[in-house]
């Protein structure tokens, strides 16, 4: 199993919208941000062969982000996965991902530092963060069987920068 994990584009500004009153769950990626993370999407078509299940953090930046990378992936219906909301630790987000078939490739699209927890989790059994995901930024884990405490493998991690440059060529 191979999990591709991308953190949200940018999003609004947390303290002008929360100024207007606003949920910070309902926060939208800005014009910029569904740009940028349109053409990093590009570029990770270049990395990754498909996406066999898309599942995303049920606030709107998240599922925002998640609808970008379906259009550059097509993959089977996206799910909104409320283990992916901000807040939770590695350990739910491994059980569900457990569950899933070993020989699917699977995005999760979620928010720090959750996203970076579930990469040390995964790879060394630890919940400290060994990598921190800029916005629009996507790693890539090697599963060999169920993914489980440490027993997951980093096989790159990328920067949006690098990910839009890849979109470019």
């Amino acid at each position: 199993m191979e999990i591709l994990i991308v953190r949200h584009g940018i999003a609004e500004d947390r303290a002008h919208f929360a100024r207007r009153g606003l949920s910070d769950e309902l926060r939208p990626l800005t014009k910029q941000g569904s740009e940028r993370m349109r053409q990093g999407a590009r570029g990770l078509a270049k990395l990754v062969d498909g996406i066999d299940l898309l599942a995303a953090s049920p606030l709107t930046r998240a599922q925002q982000t998640a609808e970008i990378l379906e259009q550059s992936f097509q993959p089977g219906p996206l799910v909104e996965l409320p283990e992916l909301a901000p807040g939770n630790g590695p350990t739910i987000i491994t059980a569900w991902l457990a569950a899933q078939e070993p020989t699917e490739t699977l995005c999760l699209v979620g928010h720090e530092p959750d996203l970076s927890q579930l990469v040390a989790w995964l790879v060394c059994g630890r919940s400290e963060g060994f990598l921190e995901l800029k916005k629009g930024a996507a790693c890539l884990l090697g599963c060999h069987g169920r993914p489980a405490q440490g027993a997951c493998v980093l096989r790159w991690s990328l920067t949006p920068g690098q990910l839009r440059q890849l979109g470019r060529r």
